[in-house]
């Protein structure tokens, strides 16, 4: 995917997204660096630290009909080395601290 529709996704982030962004930018998960919706082959990911080779993907409702779509991705996605964690909107938002030591404990792992 291009990076004009990176662009377009940052712009168009549903509030988990949002909610997620404001607990990993500026490095303030124990320094690790995160950039959000970041092509990588023909994909964007929502969030990724690139030093760590982890993505994280957050999903809503719609995923569960887009399973096979999903696994095809993060195979794509493994096979060049990237590690990836699905999270759902909802743990985002009813369980924020939770994600963010499920993400920290799969970095320092």
């Amino acid at each position: 995917m291009s990076l004009q529709n990176a662009r377009r996704l940052r712009k168009q982030a549903t509030e988990a997204e949002q909610r997620l962004w404001y607990l990993l930018r500026r490095k303030q998960l124990d320094g690790y660096r995160f950039r959000r919706q970041v092509p990588i082959g023909d994909y964007v990911a929502d969030f990724a630290c690139l030093a760590e080779h982890l993505i994280v993907e957050v999903d809503g409702s719609q995923h569960a009909e887009r399973a096979a779509e999903d696994a095809q991705r993060t195979a794509w996605l493994q096979e060049r080395d990237y590690r990836v964690i699905r999270i759902w909107n909802n743990d985002i938002t009813t369980n924020p601290e939770g994600v963010v030591a499920a993400i920290l404990a799969i970095l320092r792992d």
